[in-house]
């Protein structure tokens, strides 16, 4: 499936709704934490107008999260229609 062309801001959106939540920020990077049973899931999120391909590639490989989850996320539960590049 092809990855979404979403802003940071919808991004860390749709982390909070998985269950992440904001630990800092430094400069343009905010730090998102998931304690998952006895794992600690830890990613940086920069946070500009539109995430490259190749930086949401490995967030949501770092965060285990599909794609197809990604989209869920964005139109189900957020309701947002993201642009799928």
């Amino acid at each position: 499936m092809k990855l979404p062309v979403i802003s940071a801001k919808e991004l860390i959106r749709a982390l909070e709704k998985d269950g992440f939540r904001m630990i800092r920020q430094k400069g343009s990077h905010i730090i998102l934490q998931k304690r998952a049973s006895e794992e600690v899931v830890t990613t940086v999120v920069p946070f500009h107008d539109e995430i490259k391909k190749g930086t949401l590639r490995s967030i949501l490989r770092k965060t285990k999260i599909s794609p197809e989850q990604l989209v869920k996320l964005l139109t189900v539960v957020l309701g947002i229609t993201p642009f799928l590049k």
